[in-house]
């Protein structure tokens, strides 16, 4: 039986006798002696190695609950989120100072391409400030409005945030939003007005922005350029001063928040907690307040900024645990954990995340069904915001209907399918879910209730047996330059929205809020809104019904017989398009004769096509419904 030893390396006696006996049977070429040179070149990397297997544990323990602060860093997209987080890695001493430091924290494949953040991520800062040792759980959060979901359970474990605003684009929507968030979770805010340095920068303009829409004192500001480094020392010293510590009590039985979790082949879940309450160490049996399955701790640690396991978890601090769970139902976000018979009262844990767009997923090839369920279900792990319900189709097989927060979401979660598990997929075009308030007692009686939710436009029943049908709708914040109100104003009205708000918030900004119908907005409307062009018809269904009939067209192979197809609503038809017949000349032969002759052919045919299309089936290739599908993305 062999044992391996750190980094590969066996057992001295181990190896030494299965070398000799390796070499008496022939199987080893005797080897010369090393010269002195080698010798010391071995024993340089023995060293090394052993050096990195005995790297100590970090004792969290000689940080006082006074001495921690957690914090998360929120802001509209693109404002500077992710290079704050550099400098303050590279500050504290955290990471090496290097000209690669680009996006440290953003680890997936498709952050990087993107240049957005789709994943909270964590890192355990360690800082001097004043002789004093402090701790400092940094959250970097996503700053698109489809990923809100994942600044929510991020702010769950922090006291405070540092709000970055662009100095020269200044407060923007998903500003205003991340604002209320932490606002309702009544953290301590503090405001950074990040990129300074640039030509156009206008901190000022921006504090007094800051000041009318969220009420802060513009002295509270800090102006930084998060790419330079300019002033970033002095971030760490607000967080210190105006951050406050958790409060928490060490001696009180375990209670640890499950905010974030990731799949590990080898290793399982890998849950990120924040400690409440107690101490969690290995070899602790802990209890899932979820699923009442116990476990016991093999591993608990700080992300710095990779994984770093220590001898112990306190309450206050944020960290990682693992704990053998190796099906992904186990791993719930929001769950309690708790000390085994040491039971406590689970924590709220979070609102569910409402899906507000929804699409088809299936496998281009049935035979790889259960290897992207798999795939699914380890990225829904990740991913908690997903719905996954379980669906089917005549031309494209089993599959599911999956809820997205919206289309970036939806995108993101393909695209990493396809790099993180190699699964190609098909992804029909995304809908919104409606609702019907049902009129027949039969269908009542079927769905158990008389308001039913449609996320299948498939299972959408006829309007005879339904008394109205509801919508979704959103209330939607846009900052716009006043010289585009008109325009915006008109283009907003076309997609059928309320106004409900409007207020300059500096001389040249307006911050409009509309209540829109989901449906409207949820495909083109930020592109519309970026060009301010208004020039849509209220009613899409002629438009996109004859659309997709031309493409069904194009994809559909020529029969012997006539194809009809259409789209419809209900049982009226909005478009029709004809994939014509092949057609033989059957009048080559006829030269010159009576015209009675020909009519006879011609009429002979045309029967046979008639009787062709009642009994002629047609098989629609999967190809055509791949192609019509991407072309509807791609548009």
């Amino acid at each position: 039986m062999w044992t391996p030893v750190g980094r590969g390396r066996w057992h001295g006696r181990a190896l030494t006798v299965w070398a000799a006996a390796a070499a008496h049977r022939g199987l080893l070429e005797p080897r010369p002696t090393p010269t002195r040179e080698a010798a010391a070149k071995s024993r340089t990397l023995d060293r090394l190695y052993s050096s990195a297997d005995r790297k100590e544990k970090i004792d969290l323990s000689r940080f006082s609950v006074e001495n921690i602060r957690n914090f998360s860093i929120i802001a509209h997209v693109d404002h500077g989120k992710s290079t704050l987080a550099d400098r303050l890695l590279e500050l504290t001493g955290t990471i090496d100072k290097t000209k690669n430091n680009k996006q440290v924290l953003d680890k997936l494949q498709v952050e990087r391409e993107r240049g957005i953040t789709v994943k909270a991520q964590t890192a355990s800062l360690f800082y001097n400030c004043e002789g004093k040792q402090y701790l400092l759980n940094l959250i970097d959060t996503p700053g698109h409005v489809d990923f809100s979901y994942e600044v929510s359970r991020s702010l769950s474990a922090c006291q405070g945030v540092l709000l970055v605003v662009d100095a020269n684009e200044g407060i923007q929507a998903q500003t205003v939003a991340n604002f209320f968030l932490a606002f309702e979770a009544q953290l301590s805010i503090i405001p950074v007005i990040n990129k300074v340095d640039l030509k156009n920068a206008d901190p000022e303009r921006v504090e007094k922005q800051i000041e009318k829409v969220f009420d802060i004192p513009s002295d509270e500001c800090i102006k930084i350029s998060a790419k330079l480094g300019t002033n970033v020392e002095r971030v760490l010293q607000a967080v210190i001063e105006r951050i406050p510590p958790p409060k928490v009590h060490r001696k009180n039985p375990l209670k640890a928040l499950v905010f974030d979790s990731t799949f590990d082949q080898y290793r399982g879940v890998i849950a990120n907690v924040a400690l409440f309450d107690g101490v969690v160490s290995k070899g602790d049996k802990i209890v899932s307040a979820h699923t009442k399955k116990t476990y016991e701790v093999n591993e608990v640690g700080v992300l710095n900024p990779n994984e770093q396991p220590t001898h112990k978890l306190y309450a206050g601090q944020v960290g990682y645990l693992i704990a053998g769970m190796k099906d992904v139902t186990e791993a719930q976000i929001g769950d309690t954990l708790y000390l085994h018979k040491q039971p406590v009262e689970p924590l709220p844990g979070f609102k569910s995340a409402k899906p507000m767009v929804f699409a088809g997923m299936y496998p281009i090839d049935q035979s790889e069904y259960n290897n992207l369920k798999s795939a699914v279900e380890k990225l829904t792990i990740n991913d908690s915001s997903v719905t996954v319900h379980r669906d089917s189709s005549l031309a494209l097989g089993a599959g599911w209907r999956l809820g997205f927060l919206g289309l970036l979401h939806m995108e993101v979660f393909n695209q990493r399918l396809e790099q993180e598990y190699n699964a190609s997929v098909i992804l029909t075009t995304p809908t919104v879910p409606y609702k019907a308030v049902l009129s027949s007692t039969k269908l009542i009686k079927e769905y158990r209730e008389k308001e039913i939710t449609i996320i299948n436009p498939a299972q959408f029943p006829d309007k005879s047996k339904v008394t109205e049908y509801l919508e979704p709708v959103v209330l939607g914040t846009i900052i716009t330059p006043d010289e585009y109100t008109g325009k915006v104003m008109m283009l907003c009205q076309a997609r059928r929205a309320v106004q409900k708000n409007m207020m300059y918030i500096d001389q040249n900004r307006v911050m409009l809020k509309y209540l829109f119908p989901l449906n409207e907005i949820v495909v083109d409307f930020y592109d519309s809104l970026k060009s301010l062009s208004s020039g849509y018809a209220r009613d899409k269904a002629h438009s996109v019904g004859k659309a997709i009939c031309e493409r069904l067209k194009d994809s559909l192979p020529r029969q012997l017989f006539e194809i009809a197809i259409q789209a419809a609503v209900g049982s009226k038809i909005i478009a029709r398009e004809t994939v014509k017949a092949y057609r033989k000349n059957v009048l080559a032969k006829c030269y010159g004769g009576d015209i009675t002759r020909k009519m006879k052919l011609l009429k002979r045919q045309a029967e046979g096509k008639k009787k062709l299309r009642k009994i002629g089936n047609i098989e629609v290739p999967k190809d055509a419904f791949i192609k019509v599908l991407k072309t509807q993305c791609d548009k």
